[in-house]
């Protein structure tokens, strides 16, 4: 009885194996699996570098101003030996206008970037 038993696991293990798929029908049966690709990375790195502009304005160098110029008295001796006024004492004003310069200076536009761009393909038969 013993050797019956033992029969009857050994002919199930059988079947059962028989039964079972094999490893290679398990994982993929009748599907497309692409060729390794040459190209690893099908994106380049591109790098635009900072743009500038160069700006002119126009700046004051120095202020307008008034400037105060004092007048002496101015006398004559007329007929009779005696000396008169002709002209008080007196204050003449002197405007000066500003004075402007132009001035340039460089200001940045727009920073360095980076983007990823597709590569185009190096082969026209097989697209790599």
């Amino acid at each position: 009885m013993t050797m019956s038993r033992t029969c009857a696991v050994l002919i199930a293990s059988a079947v059962t194996v028989m039964a079972l798929p094999n490893a290679a029908s398990a994982q993929c049966q009748g599907c497309y699996i692409p060729p390794p690709q040459p190209c690893v990375t099908c994106y380049q790195r591109q790098v635009v570098p900072p743009q500038y502009r160069t700006v002119e304005e126009t700046v004051m160098v120095a202020p307008g101003g008034v400037i105060a110029h004092r007048t002496p008295a101015q006398y004559r001796t007329v007929m009779v030996p005696q000396t008169v006024m002709v002209a008080p004492e007196g204050v003449q004003y002197e405007r000066t206008p500003p004075q402007y310069a132009t001035r340039q200076r460089v200001e940045m536009v727009a920073p360095a970037r980076e983007y990823y761009m597709a590569t185009p393909p190096r082969c026209s038969t097989c697209g790599y």
